[in-house]
């Protein structure tokens, strides 16, 4: 399947995330995202070095910066189960807006088309990391990375884009 791309709708599916009460919800894509502008940035792994070092640090340290700019939300999405995605959000207690979800059996990240085989490195089959504006669910930007690559994915690339 073909990534998904500027000017395509977001497909509805279902990922999971835990609310303010601490509870496990499964939820739409589209109930979660529907008449807000949202910046979606995948991950490839959780705990992972250029995730956890460079690429989630970016949207936590532009947070304010974004929101200034019209954004209403900003999530972090990954193939992890949704108990490691909240245990790794934990890691970070400087964030306040950053949100993390998770897509652990990857039935979204099909429907994106943003599948990235990494069985050689042993972590299987997951998200590519990218960074998305999306506005009522439409695709505005899609910065999609080409392998483990961090170039064109960060915060600051989406702040140039808005």
């Amino acid at each position: 399947m073909a990534p998904i791309a500027v000017g395509n709708a977001l497909p509805d599916g279902k990922i999971f995330l835990f609310d303010e009460n601490d509870q496990l919800q499964t939820v739409s894509v589209h109930s979660l995202l529907a008449g807000k502008k949202v910046i979606l940035f995948g991950v490839p792994g959780a705990f992972t070095s250029t995730c956890s070092l460079q690429h989630v640090p970016s949207f936590i340290e532009k947070a304010e910066q974004l929101k200034a700019k019209g954004v209403n939300e900003i999530i972090c999405y990954g193939m992890n189960d949704p108990y490691v995605m909240k245990a790794w959000g934990n890691t970070f207690p400087e964030n306040k807006i950053v949100k993390f979800v998770s897509d652990g059996s990857g039935e979204y990240t099909k429907l994106l088309g943003l599948e990235l085989d990494l069985k050689d490195k042993g972590l299987g089959i997951r998200t590519k990391r990218f960074a998305m504006l999306l506005d009522n669910l439409k695709v505005t930007v899609a910065n999609i990375e080409t392998g483990g690559e961090f170039t064109v994915s960060s915060a600051e690339d989406i702040l140039k884009a808005l």
